[in-house]
């Protein structure tokens, strides 16, 4: 997993971290995963003008990694902004839960093995937003992390059925730490975001507030804990009855509902007895199919993280759960 610690202007971090690339002769457009289509093209800029409106900032930093890099703006935030919004592999499992003692979030991200050396831990202290220690299996964009108030927020990516211009799953992320403290203000600004693609956002705050986010351009739904647990549990799917309609069963999900049950049962089993080491085992497989692929397939879990919000910790481990050890992170300074 590649480390990266930003800092200074969203600009200036995004130059820097460009320019380190290419003086490692490191050309982002040169990958094989950097897919540029006529139709991804049209579709980012459609939200580019979203994007200046709600988050001007992050375009400031794809121009930055761009000149840094020698290369196109445009190549880098049609590559960017289209994300997520057209089909994409990624596949993950995500859960908080909270009792007298705990608020704990964790999650695993499943994603392809041929690029597991890709993946990057960034810790963020940019100015005039929040900072963050997060993960992500792109640059730009997060998919899991928590912020200096103690939020933490993950995605899990639901194939798209339906897609429109606006902040894909990643970017989603990557706002809400950055201008948010608590689970209320992450269900305001979603209420007032354009959203382009389908996913679930679960988050927790430093109250112990828990809550899952199914939306897509069309719909937000919130779901709380219910009688059964004050726990939650996403994977690659919507479970409400309002937002149902919008899944693809026809895909591979990588057994999104499996890992459901297993992760719901878990903590239904041992409802008020919460504890880090019981999320460390669900993550881990020792409850059921969890993260135990078959790496001759091309899909693993590639890292597992878990937020020990009431104490402020951080534990990850980068790779698979069920063959290597969580280490603690102590190097975001919460508030």
């Amino acid at each position: 997993m590649y480390h990266g610690r930003f800092k200074g202007t969203h600009y200036a971090a995004g130059y820097k971290w460009g320019e380190l690339l290419y003086k490692n002769n490191n050309i982002i457009s040169n990958k094989h995963t950097f897919v540029i289509t006529e139709e991804r093209r049209k579709f980012a800029n459609q939200c580019l003008p979203i994007y200046k409106k709600y988050y001007p900032e992050i375009l400031e930093e794809i121009k930055g990694i761009a000149d840094g890099q020698r290369d196109s703006y445009e190549n880098l935030y049609t590559f960017l902004l289209s994300m997520y919004c057209f089909e994409f592999d990624n596949h993950c499992t995500c859960m908080a839960l909270k009792d007298d003692n705990s608020i704990i979030f964790g999650r695993n991200s499943d994603f392809l093995v041929e690029l597991e050396k890709l993946y990057m831990n960034c810790l963020y202290k940019l100015d005039n937003v929040y900072s963050f220690n997060g993960n992500t299996t792109a640059f730009v964009e997060i998919e899991d992390g928590v912020n200096e108030y103690g939020l933490a927020v993950g995605l899990t990516f639901v194939y798209p059925t339906i897609i429109k211009p606006g902040l894909n799953s990643g970017m989603l992320v990557r706002y809400l730490l950055e201008k948010c403290k608590t689970t209320d203000e992450v269900i305001e600004s979603i209420k007032s975001l354009p959203i382009g693609s389908q996913q679930t956002l679960t988050v927790a705050d430093n109250i112990g507030n828990i809550v899952v986010i199914e939306c897509n351009t069309e719909h937000m739904k919130v779901i709380k804990p219910n009688e059964n647990g004050n726990f939650i549990v996403a994977t690659n799917e919507f479970n409400s009855q309002d937002m149902k309609k919008y899944n693809n069963y026809d895909i591979d999900d990588w057994r999104a509902e499996e890992r459901y049950s297993v992760a719901y049962n878990s903590l239904s089993e041992n409802n008020h007895h919460f504890s880090i080491e019981l999320v460390k085992d669900i993550l881990s497989g020792k409850y059921g199919f969890m993260c135990q692929y078959d790496r001759k397939t091309n899909a693993d879990t590639v890292w597992s993280v878990i937020y020990d919000i009431k104490n402020r910790k951080t534990y990850r481990v980068e790779g698979n759960p069920s063959r290597k050890q969580f280490k603690e992170d102590k190097r975001l300074k919460f508030n």
